[in-house]
């Protein structure tokens, strides 16, 4: 009995070293509490604290305090979490269709006329993508005046994210919409009508507050990125920026400042733009950079390597061309596109 017993043992505590090593490991800064642990790393305490105090127990002080300096482990996806609604715009989930020698993807989210994608080549294979694109829901973001007309960031950035996703998706990408408009697909108008019913991946409503609509970013960006942990994996947020009328701007990029990887990738999306102006618009120079912003959120608390874009100045009349022309607009999603492929291919 005695043998029996030392070899359950044996075997549970192997299955517990197993099961924790493909946690994240974390360490306690000067005045972290569990809460604000979890909540840094984009997990809700509500839903993980009983995970975190289990798997945590050894290493918990009193009144359930951390000790500064010690390693803890995150948990993974609840099972609440992962029993949610969930409508990635992935290969894996979209219809395959087979057409002679080509590969077909069918993905409603892009809308009826570009829903149907064929797969050109396995560049992108193995790779995971997660773009963000800024505010949504009841956050329009930035809105600039064009005529009679108002622009708002949410839908220009929507509309360049989700020509990006579907771009990928031809190299064979797995690609993830972390802002999700079921009614809007890609667009070709001119004037992209505002609305407030973008979701968040998983059909969660966007709150009020932008401070939790970033951790809910935030969090189903680091859900998804222990689900394909080992695989390569890279997160863009893509934006439109709002400065004075006269000012116009290049596209720039940030990334974190202890981030190799995340700059790697930025400098590759610049190095793309950077050509392209020179051979699209030759007598202008392109004043376009790459910098590091570590205080941004996401860039900050998202667990792949990731690049924020601004994609110009929603005010000013020069870049309002840049958004209210669908082919402008789509020539953006391409280069940056050519940046993420060239990257991948120098990993």
């Amino acid at each position: 009995m005695r043998k029996l017993l030392l070899f359950l043992f044996l075997i549970v505590s192997t299955l517990q070293a197993y099961s924790q090593s493909n946690y994240l490991h974390v360490i306690a800064k000067p005045g972290d509490g569990i809460y604000t642990l979890l909540r840094r790393h984009g997990l809700n305490p509500s839903e993980h604290l009983k995970h975190f105090l289990e798997l945590n127990q050894d290493k918990i002080g009193d009144n359930n305090s951390l000790v500064v300096g010690k390693k803890y482990l995150l948990p993974p996806v609840t099972s609440a979490a992962a029993g949610s609604k969930t409508k990635p715009v992935t290969a894996k989930t979209a219809s395959v269709e087979t057409s002679n020698s080509s590969r077909v993807l069918k993905v409603p989210l892009f809308g009826d006329k570009y829903e149907r994608i064929e797969v050109r080549s396995q560049a992108l294979k193995g790779a995971v993508y997660y773009l963000s694109s800024g505010h949504g829901g009841p956050d329009p973001g930035a809105v600039g005046k064009y005529g009679p007309y108002e622009l708002a960031e949410d839908e220009y950035a929507y509309d360049v994210t989700i020509r990006l996703a579907r771009r990928l998706m031809e190299y064979g990408a797995t690609v993830y919409m972390v802002v999700q408009d079921e009614n809007d697909g890609i667009r070709d108008e001119g004037v992209l009508k505002m609305d407030y019913d973008e979701e968040h991946h998983g059909g969660k409503k966007i709150s009020t507050s932008q401070k939790y609509r970033l951790r809910e970013r935030t969090a189903a960006i680091n859900q998804l990125y222990y689900k394909h942990k080992g695989a390569y994996q890279r997160m863009l947020s893509i934006h439109v920026d709002s400065r004075s009328i006269g000012k116009n701007i290049d596209v720039f990029f940030y990334h974190h400042e202890n981030s190799a990887s995340g700059e790697k990738l930025a400098k590759s999306i610049h190095q793309v733009f950077t050509s392209k102006y020179k051979r699209y618009q030759p007598n202008r120079d392109y004043f376009g950079s790459v910098s590091h912003r570590s205080s941004l959120y996401e860039v900050k608390y998202s667990y792949p390597p990731n690049v924020f874009i601004e994609l110009g100045n929603i005010r000013n009349s020069l870049d309002q061309r840049r958004f209210v022309i669908a082919d402008n607009r789509q020539a953006l999603a391409n280069w940056i596109a050519d940046g993420i492929i060239n990257d991948y291919k120098s990993k």
